[in-house]
């Protein structure tokens, strides 16, 4: 633990490991922009692993607990005693979807006056086992029962966690907009010259866990079909995930080694969005994805399964939906017209989405307003 405890209105967020992933990102902007001598941001990481984000929540004043216990109920039991432990935690804000209800009843099991459940996905395992079935009723049903609030980053989220609820408060997944918008006027040229890449190379970029969910297949599917059809491409992958290796294994096998790159973990991901021709997102399913707000303001379009939240749309020309049955020469037009897609002028872009709430500053705004009604 480091940090100064002593302050007033310390809020306990429960997120897991704080890596760079979509919800981590959001809490991180909120934490930056918020009135940091108002609220102070602590975290629960249930790994003894040093998340990406870490050492800036230390540098920025805040705790982080470590629970490393595998099994949920003895990890919920940890964080009642934690809890019990640390009586100036007034509200906790979980963020860990359906596990939030492990976390709500430890909450109210110390009797933690304020416990907020936070929506950022519609799902997270298969669909049809009767296991699932069971453990998403429970989880809901436990959610309903021992939040004292609800917030969704989009409609979509929060009908699928919670299901019964009416008074859900919308709070946008958010950045710094005009920030993703300089750097995309300014770094046009960034991936061409860190690759010496041709003019007419097709440069898309993938940004998120390599995970099942992210399904990085069906891209090395269009990388296959885009190398059949000897169109000139580059297709990046941002990130780091459990099915790494497995990737590596099948880009060898496929023999695209040179057309597909792994880039990893990036600090750079706005300047590395604003050297792409395109953005791919062939999700199984999302929530309301962080990364098509920052490619948006950016200025790069994207092209994202149908199986993504509308909601993502702001309107500004740059968001294409598709099907995943859809055959992959489609997938692949698609991706060469997006290229020439002619921009909106960036002050129309940025008023537009600002409008819709996606600037963290009203982000913020709407935060700092739930936080002060409950202490």
């Amino acid at each position: 633990m480091e940090g100064d405890s002593n302050l007033m209105n310390r809020i306990l967020h429960i997120t897991g490991k704080m890596d760079r992933a979509g919800a981590e990102t959001m809490i991180m902007n909120l934490y930056r922009h918020i009135d940091r001598t108002k609220f102070q941001f602590d975290f629960v990481s249930f790994s003894d692993e040093e998340g990406d984000f870490d050492k800036e929540i230390k540098d920025l004043g805040g705790i982080i607990y470590h629970i490393t216990d595998s099994n949920p109920i003895k990890r919920m039991f940890a964080l009642r005693n934690l809890l019990k432990e640390h009586l100036e935690y007034k509200i906790i804000h979980c963020h860990t979807l359906l596990s939030n209800a492990f976390h709500l009843y430890a909450g109210k099991m110390a009797k933690v006056p304020y416990r907020i459940s936070h929506a950022h996905s519609t799902n997270n395992s298969s669909k049809g086992k009767i296991i699932d079935s069971l453990y998403y009723s429970f989880s809901k049903t436990m959610i309903s029962k021992y939040s004292t609030h609800f917030i969704s980053c989009g409609h979509e989220a929060g009908e699928f966690l919670y299901p019964s609820q009416k008074n859900v408060l919308f709070l946008p997944n958010s950045i710094d907009t005009r920030c993703f918008s300089e750097v995309g006027q300014k770094e046009k040229m960034y991936l061409q010259k860190m690759f010496q890449l041709d003019d007419d190379c097709l440069k898309i970029i993938q940004v998120g866990r390599i995970e099942n969910v992210k399904n990085h297949r069906f891209s090395l599917e269009i990388a296959s079909e885009l190398k059949t059809r000897d169109i000139k491409f580059k297709m990046f992958f941002v990130g780091q995930g459990e099915l790494l290796v497995e990737i590596e294994k099948e880009i060898k096998t496929k023999k695209i080694e040179k057309d597909v790159l792994l880039l990893g973990l990036r600090s750079d991901i706005p300047q590395l969005m604003a050297g792409s021709d395109v953005m791919l997102m062939p999700s199984f399913h999302e929530g309301f994805p962080v990364v098509l707000v920052e490619s948006q303001s950016v200025g790069l379009p994207s092209l994202i399964s149908a199986s993504i939240s509308k909601d993502v749309d702001m309107g500004v020309g740059l968001v294409e939906f598709e099907s995943l049955e859809t055959d992959m020469p489609i997938w692949v037009e698609k991706l060469v017209q997006l290229k020439q897609k002619e921009k909106i002028d960036s002050q129309i872009r940025l008023s537009k989405i600002a409008e819709q709430g996606f600037d963290i500053y009203n982000s913020v705004e709407i935060l700092a307003n739930l936080y002060n009604s409950l202490l």
